[in-house]
């Protein structure tokens, strides 16, 4: 069936209320807006389903919602042997309550036991309750930091980490079945009356916080001086605002002042143009509350509080919104540093970055002695590595980060945890106040030490079925037509990730080139969003040095690639 084929058939079927069919009705004399509601079908894949909220078979809705989870609730029928179990979180954003339960609903019918967040939870303590609650899935409605008119749904494997290529087509096999808009469907009151869906309560959450804290270095050091760190923290309108705080203050981190403006869920996310902890403008009020209350370090988590951004106070005076490559190496060496003097250092230690994260990391590593690895771009590969560590007893895992603001320490999650990194990032805080240090100065001293690596990212967003088009058209043309230079510089290596002999990873999307000083170039579209994304690392022995190196490899990258979109 073509699109307006397709808007037809949602129109007419009896399955679909009214409310909907109202919202379809106002569309149809925009032939545009039908193509893009109907060309396809929101793809379910390894970070499940992502989209704009809508009606559609494009769009995200309770029918497609529904649909997932009749896929997953199918797949569970096929694989486990005895009652499954399942457990769902979902985060601030407009319809994610209504999501989750809906899943509930779908699953209950099918004799799932259901484990439901009553309240909004993050990704990391959704990870972190699959394991404790030994559930054989887990389910997150989240969009993440995507604009308020997305959302998301996310499924987690009984590992706890998220769906790995296998197990999302086995879902996607599953969800290819469902005829229809008909599926299992058991009312949200009847299946709590019965016990076939249970509320978690705050038990696991004190669990999730009493193991979270074992992952400080000087527990006892920040206990007695924490309460001298003025902190101002922003949850913008998300999840994060319950946990964060309860683990600080925990832990000693008593002086935090949140951002009042941003502190209550809001799905509109009103105060920022995108929830991202990665946007330097979405602490804009923070800083106006760090000034007023004399602050030297920001921490922003973004809505299912899965990402830390951070901004930092400078000795003159001024902030520096820390990237993610330099959160994660502060985060690193700090660890690493206090490992060693507290004589708690292994020596199978592991480190886990992802390929377009800084090789400062690997510098850092080397000096300590500590293995680290590489693995493709998603928080499920470094989860792979964390199980891989369990299972051999080969390696002890220390730390996995993504440039994009993702990190985790410890395996009770196997998400990248902005709680636990909140955490760490005040203990450094503490740690280096002792020393007579901000945690600039310890990033200052980390590039003095091993050279100055910078790290650029830019991001081509293109909407609708011809932007999807144009990313794709660019990656085969980069292939077919492999560049020899870029910037007026050798590439040395090419590495085509479709062909796991080159990299010895798993298939993927992704173009990375290596050149004659060590700079790296790669290119991929995003996973859950309709951008290609370009990154670009340097390295150098001086600051001025690597930042005009990566302007010039980011002005000829950009020129190729904007021309390659048709932009």
């Amino acid at each position: 069936m073509n699109a307006k084929e397709r808007y037809e058939l949602w129109l007419n079927s009896p399955d679909i209320d009214e409310q909907t069919k109202t919202e379809l009705r106002a569309i149809e004399n925009d032939p545009h807006e039908i193509e893009e509601r109907f060309y396809t079908e929101l793809e379910f894949g390894t970070a499940g389903l992502r989209g704009i909220l809508g009606a559609g078979d494009n769009r995200m809705n309770i029918y497609n919602v529904r649909k997932a989870t009749e896929g997953l609730a199918r797949y569970l029928d096929e694989t486990v042997q005895g009652k499954a179990r399942v457990c769902i979180a979902y985060d601030s954003r407009h319809c994610s309550d209504l999501f989750a339960r809906e899943s509930a609903c779908v699953l209950a019918a099918h004799g799932v036991q259901v484990f439901l967040y009553s309240t909004l939870h993050s990704v990391p303590q959704l990870s972190f309750t699959i394991r404790e609650l030994k559930c054989d899935a887990g389910i997150v409605v989240t969009a993440s930091h995507n604009p308020p008119k997305y959302n998301g749904y996310k499924v987690y494997g009984p590992s706890a980490g998220q769906a790995a290529p296998d197990l999302a087509n086995e879902i996607t096999r599953h969800i290819r079945a469902v005829e229809g808009f008909k599926t299992a469907y058991r009312p949200y009151d009847e299946a709590l009356a019965d016990g076939s869906i249970k509320l978690i309560g705050r038990d696991v959450d004190e669990i999730y916080y009493q193991k979270t804290m074992t992952l400080l270095t000087q527990p006892e050091l920040v206990k007695a001086k924490g309460s001298a760190l003025k902190l101002v923290y922003t949850p913008l309108h998300g999840s994060g605002n319950v946990p964060v705080r309860e683990v600080l203050k925990r832990i000693g981190v008593t002086n935090v002042t949140v951002v009042k403006e941003q502190e209550a869920p809001d799905g509109d996310f009103p105060t920022v143009s995108a929830p991202n902890p990665e946007d330097p403008n979405a602490f804009t009020l923070a800083f106006r509350y760090a000034e007023e209350v004399g602050a030297t370090v920001i921490i922003g988590t973004d809505p299912d509080s899965d990402r830390l951004g951070c901004a930092v106070k400078k000795n003159d005076g001024t902030w520096a919104v820390l990237t993610g490559n330099q959160i994660g190496a502060i985060l690193i060496h700090s660890l690493l540093s206090s490992y060693r003097d507290t004589g708690k250092l292994p020596k199978d230690g592991l480190v886990v970055r992802s390929i377009v994260s800084t090789h400062l990391a690997d510098a850092i590593c080397a000096r300590f002695g500590v293995e680290i690895r590489e693995v493709l771009t998603g928080f499920r590969f470094i989860a792979e590595q964390i199980a891989e560590c369990e299972q051999t007893h080969a390696h002890t895992f220390l730390f996995g980060f993504e440039e994009s603001y993702g990190f985790l320490a410890g395996s009770f999650a196997r998400d990248k945890d902005a709680i636990c990194a909140a955490m760490l990032v005040a203990e450094a805080c503490v740690v280096c106040a002792e020393k007579g240090m901000t945690l600039y100065d310890v990033l200052e001293e980390i590039y003095n030490t091993y050279g100055f690596y910078r790290e650029k990212v830019k991001s081509y967003t293109l909407e609708g079925k011809e932007g999807i088009e144009a990313i794709k058209g660019a990656m085969v043309k980069l292939r077919e037509a492999p560049l020899a230079s870029i910037a007026a510089t050798p590439v040395v290596k090419s590495e085509d990730f479709l062909k796991p002999e080159e990299t010895g990873l798993p298939s993927s999307n992704v173009l990375r080139m290596t050149l004659d000083d060590g700079a790296w170039i790669t290119v991929r579209p995003s996973g859950t969003e309709p951008k290609l994304k370009l990154y670009i690392g340097a390295h150098a022995a001086a600051d001025e040095a690597v930042e005009a190196r990566l302007n010039a490899l980011m002005n000829d990258m950009d020129r190729t690639l904007s021309e390659l979109l048709g932009l």
